[in-house]
């Protein structure tokens, strides 16, 4: 049945064009309806996207925005350090792997430092300061750099 459609198959010409012309109707209609349903899908993340994005500069009533939010500011910082520098600076594999975790436990905990110096000059803390959300994001840039640095 390679390169026949259903239409080929059967042998009645009455049904043949019935069932051409249905497949042509669904094909329409699943371009159409595909079309939209992408379009739509589209729409929600970039929603979501900058909404995420905003809860991250505001005082964000959802830590799930927050945390969204962060990783697409990862996510994004990742790419950009791409370009400034496309190679790392770990060659060897397993040092790599293991950088993709420590670097990013460090950096949350050298952000929970910043947060407690802040907090102690009076400075409002946003959750940048909070372990957490400092590893999401530092973990997301070096997820980035470990897939695509050379």
């Amino acid at each position: 049945m390679a390169g026949k459609t259903v239409a080929d198959v059967i042998s009645f010409p009455v049904q043949r064009g019935i069932v051409a012309t249905m497949e042509i109707i669904l094909e329409v209609l699943w371009q159409i309806f595909g079309e939209l349903l992408l379009q739509v899908a589209a729409e929600m993340l970039v929603e979501l996207g900058i909404r995420s994005l905003t809860e991250t500069l505001h005082r964000p009533q959802n830590p799930i925005y927050a945390t969204i939010g962060y990783i697409l500011w990862g996510a994004f910082a990742g790419a950009v350090s791409l370009l400034i520098f496309p190679s790392s600076a770990i060659t060897d594999p397993k040092l790599r792997w293991i950088n993709l975790v420590v670097t990013p436990a460090l950096v949350g905990a050298m952000m929970v430092m910043v947060g407690k110096a802040r907090s102690k000059k009076g400075q409002d803390l946003i959750r940048l300061d909070r372990f957490g959300y400092a590893f999401v994001f530092a973990f997301v840039m070096s997820l980035v750099r470990f897939v695509w640095a050379h």
